[in-house]
């Protein structure tokens, strides 16, 4: 067998597994360890006497991985970014930006539905993890929009799909994993995921908006909040406004000259001033001590699925697996988008059976460099491109489509995770219930990533300010 085969072999084994329900930390650190000990053993003509030598190489290779990449410094930014999140909602933060989004949009069709999605954005601008975002609100805005009458399925559907936000706005955990995966630079994808979150924020508020409107038992309005009490509202959510200005001065100077420091350091000193904040609210050693472990636990869940992948990534390296896919894609017979539009698909269909994250860690390898070769090349400028954008900008758009199209997978039955999430924490509604109640923001969310991929400077125009 060739390297090909048995990158492809190797790689049809891990899915199997991971669709049988192992873990993806250990189907992919076992199928690449595996895979390493094929193709050195294959170089020595299957030499029975070779076998200990390919699995000592194979070994020491798979070892030096998770110490050598997962100590880079841009991946300390995935504990300092949950650990802010965490931090925000035992400090009370998260109630105040929910009770703020409340008194100001609450008298619309819908009212607490739409104030669960844009305080969710909120949230997600200090916090990296959609998981811990839908946990959070599944114990604020669910019982508010239950007391005023709302639709069981309805409410658990919008913290669900809302929850998928922290996936795109920055600080972005994935965004993050996708950077260090592809060699990109972790601030400039950062950057460019805000106008494409904000804009999925505002499809999911339109979409609560219309849902009501042509069913108003699903979600009555709240009113009766004078203009004295929505100003009074603002001073609690200001310290989160004030984390997000610093993890913006950190990434691109607004105020001109140069930036203030790395993103690391951005999350660092947020991650402080929220800390910060939390203590002056009063906050005890039970509730830090809450924050510091829920923070650990979802760390190393992360941290492990890409020491595992790291090691897969590896393998394909050896298996030259990614090159002959990225031949294959461009050697078809169809237009670049269409292509493209079908990689999309494909996400779509993958997400039903894997987590996000695994997904995209599992798949970039081979993917990414596809996409490259459809627009061009590496060195392709814009007006030669497939996509109209150089190199550089496609890799920035495909993150954030990509990313985007990881987010639905969050509400997608059978895996869903926001949604498990969601009825984990409310124990009166059904998992049932909540993929009801998230499956109409479905069209909410292929409406996102039409738009992104037709205009593709929704994406690149913060970036372009960056360069």
């Amino acid at each position: 067998m060739t390297s090909i085969d048995i990158g492809l072999f190797v790689t049809s084994i891990m899915m199997v597994l991971v669709v049988l329900g192992m873990r993806v930390a250990f189907a992919a650190a076992t199928a690449g360890l595996a895979g390493l000990v094929w193709i050195f053993w294959a170089k020595k003509a299957y030499a029975g006497s070779e076998f200990i030598w390919a699995l000592t190489v194979a070994t020491k290779i798979a070892g030096q991985v998770p110490h050598s990449k997962v100590s880079s410094q841009a991946l300390s930014l995935i504990p300092t970014f949950i650990l802010i999140g965490y931090l925000a909602y035992h400090a009370g933060l998260t109630k105040a930006l929910f009770e703020a989004a409340k008194r100001w949009v609450g008298w619309l069709p819908g009212g607490l539905g739409v104030s669960t999605v844009f305080a969710t954005a909120g949230f997600a601008a200090v916090s990296g993890a959609s998981v811990a975002t839908s946990a959070v609100f599944a114990r604020i805005a669910i019982p508010e929009m239950l007391k005023v009458g709302y639709d069981r399925r309805f409410a658990a559907g919008v913290v669900a799909a809302a929850g998928t936000l922290a996936s795109l706005i920055p600080p972005s955990a994935i965004l993050v994993i996708y950077a260090i995966i592809v060699e990109q630079d972790v601030g400039t994808l950062i950057l460019a995921g805000f106008i494409p979150g904000a804009f999925s924020a505002v499809v999911y508020a339109g979409l609560v908006i219309g849902m009501a409107m042509l069913n108003p038992n699903l979600g009555p309005p709240v009113r009766g909040f004078t203009w004295a009490q929505r100003f009074q509202s603002l001073p609690g959510a200001l310290p989160i406004v004030f984390v997000v200005v610093i993890i913006i001065c950190f990434i691109y100077n607004p105020f001109g000259g140069d930036a203030w420091g790395t993103p690391t350091e951005g999350g660092a000193i947020g991650a402080f001033v929220v800390f910060l904040v939390a203590l002056a609210r009063g906050m005890k050693w039970p509730d830090l001590k809450m924050a510091l472990l829920e923070t650990a636990k979802l760390s190393v869940m992360i941290f492990s699925i890409i020491w595992g992948v790291l090691i897969y990534v590896r393998f394909l390296g050896f298996a030259d697996l990614p090159s002959a896919f990225s031949d294959w894609i461009v050697s078809l017979d169809q237009s670049p988008m269409m292509t493209f539009v079908c990689i999309l698909l494909a996400y779509a269909v993958l997400g039903m059976f894997m987590d996000a994250i695994g997904m995209l860690l599992l798949t970039l390898p081979i993917v990414f460099p596809a996409v490259i070769a459809l627009n061009g090349g590496p060195d392709v400028t814009a007006a030669e491109s497939a996509f109209g954008m150089t190199a550089g900008g496609c890799a920035i758009w495909f993150g954030i489509v990509v990313v985007k199209m990881a987010e639905l997978c969050l509400i997608t039955p059978p895996i869903g995770l926001n949604c498990f999430v969601v009825a984990g924490v409310r124990s009166d509604i059904s998992v049932q219930d909540v993929f009801r109640g998230a499956s109409p923001f479905f069209v909410a969310d292929a409406l996102t990533i039409a738009g992104l991929v037709a205009f593709p400077q929704i994406v690149l125009y913060l970036p372009s300010l960056l360069n």
